[in-house]
Order: C-alpha cells, then structure tokens, then sequence
C-alpha cells in the first residue's frame, strides 16, 4: 500500500466532503483504540475543526488512559483538535434501573452492550448538532463489511466512514505513519462494551489477520470444502458472521407497494 498517498487521499475526501456538505468539522469518539486513534488523526489533518469525545461507560484503566494519551498528544501537533469527556455511566446506570427485569437473561449482556454503543452515538450527534460538524466513523472494512463487528445504530450510525475501505492491517499502517502512541499500537483490539476485558478476538474466535485472510478467500470464490484444520475453522467463522450480519451491511429494506394497489 502506498501510506503515505493514501492518507493524503482519505485527508482529501475528508476535507472536500465537509466543505461540500456545508459543514464546519467533525466530531468522534476516542476509545483508546486503533481504529479511532487513526480516523481522529485524519480528521486533524484536514484542518478543520475536530472534536474529540471521551465517552465512558464503566470503562477499564488502560482504555481511558490510552484515550487520554492520543488526545494529548494530537492536541499538541494539531491546534484544530479540541476535546470533551462526557461521563455517560450515570446515563447507563439510570436507563438500566427503568427498563422492567427480565426472566431470560440469555441476550441480556448483548442489549446492554448495544445500549451502550447507542447512548455513545446519541451523545456524538449532540455534539455535531451544537457544532454543525460530521459524525466521523471509525469502522473498517473486516468489521463493517466483513464480519459485521459493529452495533446498528450505534458507532454504525455516522455520518461519514473514512476508513472503512481499509482492512485492520492497513489501519496499523496508516496509524504507524500518523504517530499513533505505542500503547495503542500494541494494545489488544477490544469494543470495551461489556465492562471487562474481553478482546474482539474473544468475542470473534479468531483474530483480525485470520478475518483478512478468510475475507480475501470468500472474493476469491472459495468455499469450506476447500480448507482443513484452523484454516477451515477461521472460514467457519467468518462465513457465519458474514452471513448472520448481513442486515447491517445492506440498505434498510423497504416494503415497496405495487402501483395497482394504490390506484
């Protein structure tokens, strides 16, 4: 991949996305991770106003600490990024309290986690409100369009994805070139949605170089038949989300009226 051409494109497409759409900048979230490490950092480039918002909800030490970390640093070598932390686990906490106990608990830890992804959405969208700037995504491309690692309507719901064309390898390429700190660099992938430390790779059973390569093996026609051994256990796995995830990857259907009915 050629790095250095491709941030300046994403940086581009940012830019000239804005200044179309009329808008002033763009707001995210900082999760301490890779992927909003780098989107935030592109976001900077562009010039343009950028705010970035810490949204904690029971979150574990070494998240926020990384968090707060790049929001340092990037405040530092870029004087259009400005932040804001938004404690939202008195939120969490209150909406848990009024929602009626439920007899089966079997999907329970899954809604609260989505819950969680949703409140952090609402929160975003009244920042670009206040602002008028864009909702930045920070999914890419093996999570949005591989194995659909996201919640609907939760950081699925931006206004704009810069990265997700960019596989996770390619993300830690970029971010290597844009002086991600070398704690988030290293650190594990994780969504830090369920108030402990399980990583994706827990949550998926595999990891994100296992998902590329099953994910490049599907464009190439391949089918289970054709691999053994953890290789076909990996393409198990990725077919499965692939599949079970699709209403997140395609357009909301709509239920079209035929004209004779409305004649």
């Amino acid at each position: 991949m050629q790095t250095e051409k491709v941030i300046d494109h994403i940086v581009n497409w940012l830019k000239n996305y804005a200044i179309n759409a009329r808008m002033d900048g763009f707001v995210l979230g900082i999760s301490g991770g890779i992927d909003s490490a780098v989107t935030s950092s592109l976001c900077a480039k562009t010039g343009l106003p950028t705010l970035c918002v810490e949204l904690p909800i029971h979150q574990a030490e070494s998240q926020v600490s990384r968090a707060e970390e790049h929001i340092a640093q990037l405040k530092k070598r870029f004087a259009n990024v400005s932040d804001v932390r938004v404690d939202l686990t008195p939120v969490f906490e209150s909406f848990r309290a009024q929602t009626p106990e439920t007899m089966d608990e079997t999907y329970l830890d899954l809604s609260l986690a989505n819950t969680r992804a949703r409140l952090r959405m609402t929160t975003l969208y009244y920042f670009a409100g206040l602002h008028k700037y864009l909702v930045a995504g920070t999914g890419n491309k093996v999570e949005d369009f591989g194995v659909g690692f996201f919640t609907k309507y939760g950081d699925g719901g931006v206004d704009l994805s810069p990265i997700a064309d960019l596989l996770k390898s390619e993300v830690y390429e970029i971010g290597r070139l844009l002086k991600v700190p070398d704690s988030i660099m290293v650190a594990a992938p994780t969504d830090g949605l369920f108030g402990d430390s399980r990583t994706d790779e827990d949550q998926i059973g595999a990891s994100y170089d296992e998902l590329e390569w099953a994910m490049k093996m599907q464009a190439a026609g391949m089918k289970n038949s054709d691999f053994n051994g953890r290789e076909k256990q990996v393409f198990d796995i990725y077919m499965r989300l692939n599949k079970a995830n699709q209403h997140k990857m395609v357009p909301i259907p709509v239920c079209e009226i035929p004209p004779n009915l409305k004649n």
